[in-house]
Order: C-alpha cells, then sequence, then structure tokens
C-alpha cells in the first residue's frame, strides 16, 4: 500500500470541509430560490469530512469515538437528504409525501441512536479498538448487523435519488440535461469510491476511506457551480411553479405515453384523480373518454373537446395537444386541459344579444320607415287637400267626395299612432308597468267594436258578440284593450265585403278564451311561424288596405305581460281566428270555491 503523511491528509479534509460548509451557507442565505436539500447534503458531507479529519489525527480511544460518533451525523443522513434533493428537484408529487419523509429518516435517525449508544449494545459495532502504527493511530472496528443495514439502505437511497433524476430529466431541455448530469457525476463519484473501499478492490491508503474526501470534492465542484453560474438560476423547480400557477390542466406524457409530470389543476378533469401517478400510462386516465385516448394514441388531431360529469354538473372540456420533438424525433407530448364551459354561455349571451341587438336595430329602422311614410304619407296628404281646397283648386264638392277616404286614412293613422305610443312606450328603460285590475272583457269587446264599428260599416261587415264568460279577467285594461282592437282591426282589414266578424268568450278553468274570427283571405303558414316568433312582417288587406306590422308585435308583448296566451289558426281563403286566454279574477275564484 501506499503511504500517505496521515496530518497532511488530515489537514486536506479540515480545510475542505470547511471551505464546502462555507460554500453551502452562502448559497443557503444568497440564491433563495435553491431548494435547501441539496445545502443540507452539502452540510452532511461537511460534518461527515470534518470530524474524519479530526478522527485521524486523534490518539486516544475515547476522542476517537467521539468524532466517529459527530460523523456519523452527517453519514447517516447525506444520503436522505440526497433523495429529499432528488424528489424536490424533479418536482415529484404525492399525497402520500409524509409517509416518503418517515421511510426516509426512520433507518438514519435508528443508526444515529445505534452509533451513540455502541457501548451499552452490539447492534452497529461489536467492538471498537485502537492500534499504533509507527506515529499513527488507527481505530479497528469489528462491524455488527446493523453496519451492513446501514451500507446497503445508504447505496440504495443515492440509487434511489439517481434513478429519480435520471428518469425525470432524460428527455428535458439540454440546458436541464446539462445540469442533471453535473449533479448525478456528482452524487456518483462518492457511492463508487465507497463501494471500492467496503469491497477492498482499490485502497491506495490502507486504513483511510476516500469517501468523505470525494464527496467534499464532488458537492464542493457543484457548490462553486451554483454560486459562480447560478447553476439552478433557471431549474425545473421554477418551471414547475409556472405550471402550477396555470389555470389550465398540464399533463406531460413520456414516448411511452406514460405521465412524466402534472399540475395540480389537471386532477379536476379527471373522472378518478386517484389514477394520477407518476409513470402511470396516461390513456388510462381516460377510459369513459375514448376521443381522449384516440387523441392521446395518435399523431393526428391536434385538438378535441369532451363533456365531464362532476357531481350533477357538466363541463365543456377542450384539449390542445402540444409534441415535444428533438431533432425531429417525438420525445413527449404537452397536453393543456381548459374548462370552456362558462366561456360557450358568455359566447351563446353574447351570440343571443347581438341577435338580439340586431334584431332591434332592424326594428327600429322599420319603425322609423313607418313613421316617415305611413304617417308622414296621410298627414301630408290631408295637408295639401286643404291647401288646395282653400285657394279654390279644389271645390267643396270635391272636397266632400274625398271625405270618405281622408278619414278612413285618418283611422289608419290613429290606429298607428295608438300602436307606435304603446310600443315606444315598452321600450323604455324598465319597460311599461303592467296595473292589473279585475274587468269585465264583455264591456272591452262592446267597446271597442263601436270604435271601429264605422270602419267595418264601410265594408259591408257584420261585428258580432257572443258572451258566454261570467267571468271576469285579471290584466291591464288599457293594454287588453288595445290588443282587441288591434285583433278587430285586423280582422275588419283582411275580410271581404258583406262577411261577418265573430267575438266570442267562453270560461276555461282558470282563463277566459276570447276569440276573434272572420273569414277573410287567411294567414299563409310563413306568416304563422312568424306570429308564433314575435317576428314582424307586413301584408295588404282585401281592399290593398296597407300595415306596418306593428301591431301584432305589440299584441304578443301585451298578452305575456298578462300573463296570457295566444292561439293563431288559419287557413288561407277562408278566415283567421285569433284566440286569447286571460287569467280570471281572485274574486271570481273565490266565488266560484264558495
Amino acid at each position: 500500500m501506499m503511504e500517505f503523511p496521515t496530518y497532511l491528509f488530515s489537514f486536506t479534509l479540515l480545510v475542505s470541509a470547511l471551505l464546502v460548509g462555507m460554500l453551502s451557507i452562502y448559497i443557503g442565505t444568497t440564491i433563495r430560490e435553491l431548494t435547501k436539500s441539496v445545502v443540507l447534503t452539502m452540510w452532511c458531507a461537511t460534518i461527515w469530512g470534518f470530524f474524519y479529519g479530526l478522527e485521524l489525527i486523534s490518539h486516544t480511544l475515547p476522542l476517537k469515538i467521539l468524532f466517529l460518533d459527530l460523523q456519523y451525523i452527517g453519514i447517516s443522513f447525506i444520503s436522505s437528504f440526497w433523495v429529499l434533493f432528488a424528489i424536490h428537484y424533479t418536482s415529484y408529487k404525492s399525497k402520500k409525501f409524509n409517509l416518503i419523509l418517515v421511510a426516509l429518516f426512520t433507518i438514519p435517525v435508528v443508526t444515529l441512536i445505534l452509533v451513540l449508544t455502541s457501548p451499552y449494545q452490539h447492534f452497529f459495532y461489536e467492538s471498537i479498538s485502537i492500534v499504533q502504527e509507527d506515529n499513527f493511530t488507527n481505530l479497528v472496528l469489528v462491524k455488527a448487523p446493523w453496519y451492513y443495514v446501514q451500507v446497503a439502505y445508504s447505496y440504495a437511497s443515492f440509487m434511489l435519488g439517481l434513478i429519480i433524476l435520471w428518469r425525470r430529466f432524460r428527455h428535458s431541455n439540454p440546458l436541464y440535461k446539462t445540469q442533471t448530469k453535473q449533479i448525478i457525476l456528482a452524487g456518483s463519484i462518492p457511492i463508487v469510491f465507497n463501494m471500492l473501499y467496503q469491497s477492498g478492490i482499490y485502497r491506495p491508503f490502507d486504513t483511510i476511506d476516500l469517501t468523505p474526501f470525494s464527496f467534499l470534492l464532488s458537492f464542493g465542484i457543484v457548490g462553486l457551480s451554483i454560486a459562480r453560474h447560478n447553476l439552478f438560476n433557471i431549474k425545473p423547480i421554477a418551471q414547475n411553479k409556472i405550471i402550477e400557477a396555470l389555470t389550465r390542466g398540464v399533463l406531460v406524457l413520456n414516448a411511452k405515453s406514460e405521465i412524466v409530470d402534472y399540475n395540480s389543476e389537471m386532477k379536476s378533469f379527471l373522472d378518478d384523480s386517484t389514477q394520477m401517478i407518476t409513470g402511470a400510462f396516461g390513456p388510462d386516465l381516460f377510459s369513459n373518454h375514448s376521443e381522449i385516448q384516440k387523441l392521446m394514441l395518435s399523431s393526428g388531431e391536434k385538438n378535441i373537446g369532451y363533456e365531464l360529469e362532476t357531481i350533477g354538473k357538466k363541463k365543456n372540456i377542450q384539449v390542445e395537444k402540444i409534441d415535444l420533438k428533438e431533432e425531429q424525433r417525438t420525445i413527449g407530448t404537452i397536453f393543456l386541459f381548459e374548462d370552456t364551459t362558462e366561456q360557450i354561455e358568455i359566447n351563446k349571451k353574447l351570440k343571443f344579444q347581438a341577435e338580439e341587438l340586431q334584431s332591434l336595430n332592424n326594428l327600429k329602422d322599420k319603425y322609423f320607415s313607418i313613421i316617415s311614410h305611413d304617417l308622414k304619407g296621410p298627414v301630408y296628404g290631408i295637408k295639401e287637400l286643404i291647401h288646395l281646397t282653400n285657394t279654390g283648386l279644389v271645390s267643396q264638392e270635391e272636397f266632400m267626395e274625398m271625405l270618405p277616404e281622408v278619414s278612413r286614412n285618418m283611422e289608419q293613422v290613429a290606429m298607428l299612432l295608438d300602436n307606435l305610443l304603446a310600443w315606444s312606450s315598452s321600450q323604455l328603460k324598465g319597460g311599461e308597468t303592467v296595473n292589473t285590475q279585475e274587468f269585465d272583457i264583455h264591456k272591452v269587446l262592446i267597446q271597442q267594436k263601436g270604435i271601429l264599428e264605422r270602419v267595418a260599416a264601410e265594408k259591408q261587415l257584420d261585428i258580432t258578440i257572443d258572451d258566454q264568460a261570467k267571468s271576469l279577467v285579471n290584466g291591464d285594461k288599457n293594454m287588453i284593450e288595445l290588443v282587441i282592437r288591434n285583433l278587430i282591426n285586423n280582422a275588419i282589414k283582411f275580410s271581404s265585403n258583406g262577411s261577418i266578424i265573430s267575438l266570442t268568450t267562453v270560461d276555461e278553468q282558470d282563463y277566459v278564451k276570447i276569440c276573434i274570427e272572420d273569414n277573410g283571405k287567411g294567414i299563409s303558414p310563413e306568416n304563422l311561424l312568424k306570429i308564433q316568433n314575435g317576428i314582424s312582417f307586413t301584408t295588404t288587406g282585401q281592399n290593398k288596405e296597407s300595415g306596418t306590422g306593428l301591431g301584432l308585435i305589440l299584441v304578443n308583448d301585451y298578452i305575456q305581460k298578462n300573463k296570457g296566451h295566444l292561439e293563431v289558426s288559419s287557413e288561407e281563403g277562408k278566415g283567421t281566428k285569433f284566440c286569447i286566454r286571460l287569467p280570471i279574477s281572485v274574486k271570481t275564484k273565490e266565488s266560484s270555491l264558495s
């Protein structure tokens, strides 16, 4: 074996340990984003190396045992902190993290207790003695079973940490891959030295263990890289924080469709989030959604949607697929999951509002056209007729001949003004107030018949009333009068000369049914559909009477506001029947019950 000055080796260890210790303190206090487990791993190496150096230059057994015990504070826990560092660095997630911590630190804690109490039991060392060799006093340790448990645990732990690091970053970005290789190398070299020393294959200095020195050297180099080049300044932990901050679910699969990474939001997009385990087969998460499985396993589609039902609520989910490529080779896939339920509802509302706004704009344009044509024309016509009569260009006899036509025009203008005023009132902010009251619908029919009877007489129409209803109705009387007036006026306009218009009422449970029926030209199926959907349209009457389409819009609106129903039946060439159902009054109900 080679001879080596023990004091020089001890001095080198002490200085190296102090330098690595100070470096770890500097790193831990200045580089805030660094995971603390790497600093603790460096501190374990520092404690091991420092007290091993003191052990080598000690001459008495008690002093050597003291420094040996202190070494084991670092030796026992260095592998555990290494695994903890690998877990933090790779952002490994598990609900059983507390159990993992217990598993990691149980054996180290037991080891430390057994080492400290070794004079009273022999589980770790059967005996400890010293031997004098020239000027060097060396410990002679007879190892007990737990010593080998600790060695096996340390090897297994370091291997586990290396596997976690490699599996996580074997297909990663080149920046992370290079960084990870440096860390794996730093963790591998000391273990190789220790395995060679423990097996006796390579012991350059016989009784001197180079393992603590190799740990100090490896982690010293990594520490310098961290301090000088900010090795962890852009690291997966920061990347993971960004992923966690996303409101979309993130799922990363490797080339074999195995789960590599995910964020906590992702669990809300699954039927069963307990299956979300790193390393599991990704498509198994979506056993109830074959379309997602197809998306994951095929190289075609990039976007897809599906429905997810959770706690009785349906969600609309949109999935975006992003392939991860390296040198034209797909090494993995990112899937972004987004809940679009609210956005779809907003889009529907916006679409409905846009259509409604367009409809209102069209209606507004139509009404301005009505005002400029249907009102302006007759008014200007009368004005011109009066002017011509005053100037003598039209004689009194001619004026009297034109008067019936003027009267008919003014009747239509009056009806139009009524409708325009009513519609304008309904379009004001907050709409019209419905002043509900009890009234006799029979009296309303008689009143409206009287108003329009002169117009009907000009076409020799007979308006009959068959009043069978005995109940009073509940509603806004002014609105219902306008409804009846519009329907009778329509019947007059579309009836043939000499025909009959029938007004009937009948009691039906909680309603009074009022019907206005004519034997006129009827309504086409297309226009019947427009009436049902509240769409404005115009047609000319039997005698070419013009219309505006405003009346039926108001009829529909006012009946709904009064909690009534409108039914229309018609056959072209045979006539039309409008039936209204209005709720009966409370008094009528009470009297019928009594």
